[in-house]
């Protein structure tokens, strides 16, 4: 009995190992690019697919010009954001040094060589008269 259960089994895997699915293979679409790269190329094809390659040679110059300008725009914003960083140290240095020359010592060794001298009496307060009005 095991051996008749044996032999059935065993025809049963042949049975199934035989039968093979064969799938249909995929046939490569006719496009226009695709037909400038097979051996059946002429001049009818060629004719047909030249809008095709023309736009894409559109599309790459597009693409190579637009890069050219990106990198102009970052050079020049580089360009200028260094100009900007040395103008704010120009104007700091010129803040600095015009609150340094506006201080009493410095205005008043400035004055000197004019002959013009620092008053030690302090300023005196003026008093004027009211004037009546008679109209």
């Amino acid at each position: 009995m095991t051996n008749r259960l044996r032999t059935e089994i065993q025809e049963e895997e042949v049975e199934k190992e035989l039968i093979v699915e064969e799938k249909p293979v995929k046939e490569i679409s006719e496009s226009a690019l695709w037909q400038l790269f097979t051996k059946n190329f002429n001049a009818e094809r060629a004719t047909s697919a030249l809008p095709f390659v023309l736009f894409l040679a559109l599309l790459g110059m597009i693409y190579i010009g637009n890069m050219h300008l990106a990198e102009k725009n970052i050079r020049d914003i580089d360009k200028i954001s260094k100009e900007v960083k040395e103008l704010s140290w120009d104007y700091k240095t010129a803040k600095a040094d015009l609150a340094y020359k506006s201080t009493l010592t410095e205005v008043a060794k400035r004055v000197d060589t004019l002959g013009i001298k620092e008053s030690i009496e302090p300023p005196q307060r003026l008093k004027a008269e009211e004037v009546k009005d008679e109209h």
